[in-house]
């Protein structure tokens, strides 16, 4: 269907921070499909995860058991702060769907609205749409589903108008991904921590793009030296793996009874076998260190090309904002040079290269980029 504009180029293959097109070129990539393979592409030791287990158990249904789904539940509750369960699902979307599901549950009859900020991106599905803060996106496919209000971005006074007693969670991101790789500020997000303390608000926090050490943290969240009551994850879980995530604190986790929420093939063990090997590597190579290090390389980089006004983000996850509105011509040029990125807005760049990526890489990177900020 014609979801997508026509795809300028078809990849065939895929290893490190490298990818083939059908006609064998070469590119740098520089985007990890969306923030997703922050490992690489076919990094060895998923692949082989993948491999074994394809040949031992693919699918029983969540009526039974399965034993990898538990060791990774307990991976991420450790790396989220501990006291929590885990929901597994398939993508962003359903993470934050169950997550909304999962406030209306905790809140009870009349206490249902979550509340979301402008600029915010949370899904796709009705009931994520409405939660994400961009009003344009919403408009072709009205009636949507009730219970959502939205406020001005890193503004806790503008929030704290918005919280009647109808509100039952707030839900922001860290860093806005696709509102523009916008970084909220430690006041902001300890004020929101506050005021949901104080009006008993869940406070859930949409981590699909920048949690599992992009930011140069295990999740966004943690720059802020605040602790959420709901945490939800995906893309770079699996490492191009469909599987997402929602952790709750085990007291509101508790809101669910058999019945309110389900998934045929959240946590089947192909997909958790994928994200088992994902955070082994991931602990193991320490990427929130390194993508704090690799991001200040590649920030200091952008900054000193002509024709960057500014760089926004944390660690690789960062937004180059352009001296006009030509990032698609940019990205355009970059793609035809042999470099991925997207136009995030008219005016700017997201680079979320892989995490394991390297100096010399970031280097090639940035000379692509020079090449296609002066052609385009």
């Amino acid at each position: 269907m014609p979801t997508y504009p026509d795809p300028p180029v078809t990849f065939v293959r895929g290893a490190g921070s490298r990818l083939w097109d059908d006609s064998g070129k070469r590119y740098l990539d520089f985007l990890s499909g969306l923030a997703v393979t922050s490992l690489g592409h076919c990094h060895p030791v998923v692949a082989a995860a993948l491999a074994a287990q394809a040949r031992r158990l693919l699918h029983v249904s969540n009526l039974f058991a399965t034993t990898i789904g538990s060791e990774v539940a307990a991976t991420l509750d450790r790396l989220v702060g501990g006291g929590g369960q885990v929901f597994f699902c398939n993508s962003g979307a359903e993470a934050n769907e169950c997550a909304i599901k999962l406030a209306r549950k905790w809140g009870g009859h009349g206490r249902y609205v979550v509340a979301s900020a402008y600029g915010s991106f949370h899904g796709r599905t009705l009931a994520t749409l409405h939660a994400t803060g961009q009003p344009s996106k919403h408009e072709a496919f009205q009636p949507l589903p009730e219970g959502f209000r939205h406020v001005a971005w890193n503004d806790v006074a503008a929030l704290e108008g918005a919280l009647d007693p109808s509100v039952a969670a707030v839900l922001l991101e860290p860093v806005q991904g696709e509102g523009g790789i916008q970084v909220a500020s430690e006041e902001y997000f300890r004020g929101v921590r506050r005021l949901c303390d104080e009006r008993g608000i869940l406070f859930m926090v949409d981590e699909v793009q920048t949690g599992l050490g992009r930011t140069g943290e295990w999740f966004g969240f943690q720059h802020f030296a605040v602790q959420p009551d709901v945490v939800t994850v995906a893309k770079a879980l699996g490492n191009g793996v469909p599987i997402g995530a929602c952790w709750a604190r085990r007291e509101v986790a508790a809101a669910f009874e058999p019945g309110d929420h389900a998934t045929t093939y959240g946590g089947q063990p192909l997909a958790a076998a994928a994200a088992r090997a994902v955070l082994a590597v991931m602990e193991m190579e320490d990427v929130p260190v390194r993508a704090a290090a690799a991001g200040h390389r590649l920030r200091e980089g952008l900054r000193a090309l002509p024709g960057v006004r500014e760089v926004r983000g944390l660690g690789l996850l960062l937004a180059a904002e352009l001296d006009g509105p030509r990032a698609g011509a940019v990205a355009a040029a970059a793609l035809e040079a042999g470099l991925v990125v997207n136009a995030l807005t008219p005016s700017a760049l997201r680079l979320a290269p892989s995490l394991l990526v390297t100096d010399n890489q970031i280097d090639e990177g940035l000379g692509l980029l020079a090449e296609a900020l002066a052609t385009a």
